[in-house]
């Protein structure tokens, strides 16, 4: 209950670009991609929710795109022009639960293992 698979990610250049994918279980309401830095906190990067609503961290806008096949219940996050601040282990995260921030980490029940994205300058 509650596994969820990434896959994707990978090391590019500047300007390049990557497709992160996420099977899921199992369908959810709200599912999102969080990223993490060496010595850094977990942050958000985009989130989809069930109505199609989808959030993207400031850094991110224009560049990346958080989609979902609902048939395959598959999360994917394409990311283009990619940059060095961008270098991280991305995670997928599903079910919401209290405080409800789709935005803190700790609102998220399942997460899966991490893929590793390395841009190069």
């Amino acid at each position: 209950q509650g596994q969820m698979v990434e896959s994707g990610g990978g090391s590019v250049q500047a300007g390049g670009s990557l497709r992160l994918s996420c099977v899921a279980s199992r369908y959810y309401d709200c599912m999102g991609w969080f990223r993490q830095a060496p010595g850094k906190e977990r942050e958000a990067v985009a989130q989809l929710l069930i109505d199609g609503t989808t959030t993207y961290t400031d850094s991110v806008k224009g560049r990346f795109t958080i989609s979902k096949d609902n048939a395959k219940n598959t999360l994917y996050l394409q990311m283009n022009n990619l940059q060095p601040d961008d270098t991280g282990m991305y995670y997928c995260a599903a079910g919401l639960r209290r405080p409800f921030d789709r935005l803190n980490p700790v609102s998220y029940n399942y997460w899966g293992q991490g893929t590793q994205v390395t841009v190069s300058s």
